[in-house]
């Protein structure tokens, strides 16, 4: 159900823009920390966005003041058994994985504190703006354990070995500035503004073909793992995709009739 909050996860579809979906972590009261419920539903609610034809962006942003998310819902964990703790595994894993694995370039709006898990959430966006009030870290190692979320090989692909396991290692935490710095983020605005820039960036992404998004968008995540030769081959296969659907023949016209597309797909 679109703007009803359901364990913690809201859904809004179409303010500002009809083709922009917004999945809002919606726990403030918890700083949006991650429970076993919350992450059952916002799994659910990735693969309706992902499902959804007419959803061509998606901004990843939460509710309060004061976090982003931070990770985790250690206070429900306390006193877990470790059967318990490996049974919420997956339902972690399915969470993490849904906001990964989304089709359309998602678009994370942080502010406050991203730590744990909410950093993995960040991590697992195409885009991330950050407000000056953002605070990033992964703190795992503090605690016991090891990011789960894709935080390891994640901040590995972004931001390189040496940086990556500076702040795995460390589990240290990094203001906005030495985040945009290390490329864990990659625009900085005005605090309280990260949302608004987030669903800005969403509505210019929307605006494009949405064939030719989605397929650079799997040339871009899939690339960054293989040889250049192998990537140079999916380029070629998402130059391809784009090339023979009626989003490029519709884009050549309106560029010459000098009006804007209106995209069939």
């Amino acid at each position: 159900m679109d703007g009803v909050t359901l364990e913690g996860v809201t859904l809004r579809r179409g303010a500002p823009d009809e083709h922009v979906a917004e999945i809002v972590l919606d726990r403030p009261e918890a700083l949006n920390a991650l429970s076993t419920a919350m992450a059952r539903r916002l799994a659910a609610v990735c693969a309706e966005v992902a499902a959804d034809a007419s959803a061509r962006a998606v901004v990843l942003s939460a509710a309060g003041e004061k976090a982003f998310c931070v990770g985790a819902d250690l206070k429900e964990r306390n006193g877990m058994t470790d059967d318990e703790l490996m049974a919420q595994r997956p339902v972690f894993r399915a969470a993490f994985g849904g906001v990964l694995n989304l089709p359309q370039p998602v678009v994370a709006a942080v502010h406050g504190y991203a730590l744990g898990g909410g950093c993995e959430f960040a991590l697992s966006a195409d885009i991330i703006v950050a407000d000056a009030t953002a605070v990033f870290g992964l703190p795992e190692v503090g605690v016991g354990l090891v990011p789960g979320g894709g935080g390891t090989q994640l901040a590995l692909r972004r931001l390189g070995p040496g940086r990556a396991a500076d702040l795995v290692l460390t589990g240290r935490r990094v203001g906005v500035d030495e985040a945009l710095d290390l490329g864990l983020a990659d625009r900085k605005v005005a605090g309280g503004t990260a949302r608004e820039e987030a669903l800005a960036i969403a509505g210019q992404i929307a605006r494009n073909s949405p064939i030719a998004v989605r397929a650079a968008k799997r040339a871009l995540r899939l690339g960054g793992g293989v040889s250049l030769d192998a990537a140079l081959d999916l380029e070629d296969n998402a130059w391809r995709t784009a090339a023979l659907s009626p989003d490029r023949r519709e884009g050549i016209a309106a560029f010459n009739a000098k009006r804007k597309p209106d995209w069939p797909s």
